[in-house]
């Protein structure tokens, strides 16, 4: 009887939990969700007719209509990647090859969404549009600064900034609040993949007050005592251990972005040469010693081509990340050098390293004497 009734009573909380799920399901969804999906539904649905009929330009304004639709953000990730994938097509196809890039680019951020066929198809157009174009990434030191092109903002911290540019000299410049500025100039060449590091030193502290020329005293001054006496001012090598260990940061984050960078071309072009021998393996006439024979077939230039840019890209990438890797571990090892005996009086503080996390980021924060 027990059991029996532990069953029943089973029953009727599944049966609860059953209705509590219904009702919750049958709750409206707010009308400004509702209306900014449909609104979006709508734009979509033009867009792809006018990219499939050719319409480029029309095309290119629907989907970004798509992507500026209020509230966008409860889109999908497989759509929104869809999205910004067919309009760099439809911007790839009227010659805008920096736009093509950048959203292509962001499509291609969202891989694991896209189905195979489509990842292929917005994969051989970025690199087609990045072929066109220069690629710069930018690093500041503190990320916080403000990052200029040419006068115009282009965000902020960000551990380093990508960038599509059209080829041709620009200047960067960094700027934050208590720093100094820092700039640098860059002549960017189609197909190029830049790096820049933009270091920011602090503000100089205001120097004290000199006394006036005329003043006199009213009675003599004894001399100092030895505990009273001011501090002696730093030597010369008293501030270099800091600017060193700052410009090291920056260049290993530059020198291993831009290696990471020639990693994945060199990942992307490989996938691109096996599927190019998966399609030529179709052909009946096609052998796998077919560039060994003569007269070669046409597609062996291609094929070596795409070999050597390839490992050429594979090779300066792992070299760059090697580096980079090298320049950070001296740079964190010196950390842990003793420099006071460089300076007239001895360091004052010690040196801690500080986990930090945002709702972007990981890292650590060094906190001591630079």
């Amino acid at each position: 009887m027990m059991r029996l009734r532990s069953v029943v009573g089973g029953i009727c909380c599944l049966v609860a939990l059953g209705s509590g799920v219904g009702l919750a399901r049958a709750q409206p969804a707010p009308e400004g969700s509702r209306a900014a999906e449909s609104a979006a539904t709508n734009a979509h649905q033009q867009a792809r007719r006018a990219f499939f009929a050719r319409r480029w330009a029309e095309a290119e304004a629907s989907f970004e209509a798509v992507l500026a639709v209020p509230g966008a953000a409860w889109m999908p990730a497989a759509q929104r990647a869809e999205v910004l994938g067919y309009l760099g097509l439809c911007e790839l196809e009227q010659g805008k090859h920096r736009e093509a890039a950048e959203h292509l680019g962001q499509s291609l951020e969202h891989d694991a969404a896209l189905d195979q066929e489509l990842l292929r198809r917005f994969t051989r157009a970025f690199n087609g549009a990045v072929e066109r174009v220069g690629r710069v990434y930018v690093a500041a030191s503190p990320p916080d600064a403000d990052i200029l092109v040419d006068g115009k903002p282009i965000g902020t911290g960000a551990a380093a900034h990508e960038l599509f540019v059209e080829p041709g000299a620009y200047t960067l410049r960094a700027r934050l609040s208590g720093y100094g500025e820092a700039s640098q100039r860059l002549e960017v060449a189609a197909g190029m993949t830049v790096g820049a590091a933009l270091q920011l030193a602090r503000a100089a502290d205001a120097p004290a007050r000199a006394p006036e020329p005329g003043a006199t005293r009213s009675a003599p001054v004894a001399p100092a005592a030895a505990s009273d006496a001011p501090p002696a001012a730093p030597g010369p090598w008293a501030s270099w251990p800091g600017t060193l260990r700052i410009a090291g940061i920056a260049v290993a984050a530059a020198t291993v972005s831009t290696g990471a960078v020639f990693m994945l071309r060199a990942n992307r072009l490989d996938g691109d040469l096996d599927e190019r021998i998966d399609g030529l393996h179709r052909d009946p006439a096609w052998t796998s010693g077919a560039c060994s024979a003569a007269p070669q077939p046409s597609a062996c230039p291609e094929l070596r081509r795409m070999r050597e840019q390839r490992d050429l890209s594979g090779a300066v990438g792992t070299a760059l990340v090697a580096t980079g890797a090298v320049v950070g571990a001296v740079t964190a090892a010196s950390f842990f050098v003793d420099f006071s005996w460089l300076r007239s009086t001895p360091a004052r503080s010690g040196f801690q390293v500080v986990p930090a996390m945002t709702a972007q980021q990981v890292g650590l924060v060094a906190v001591g004497v630079w």
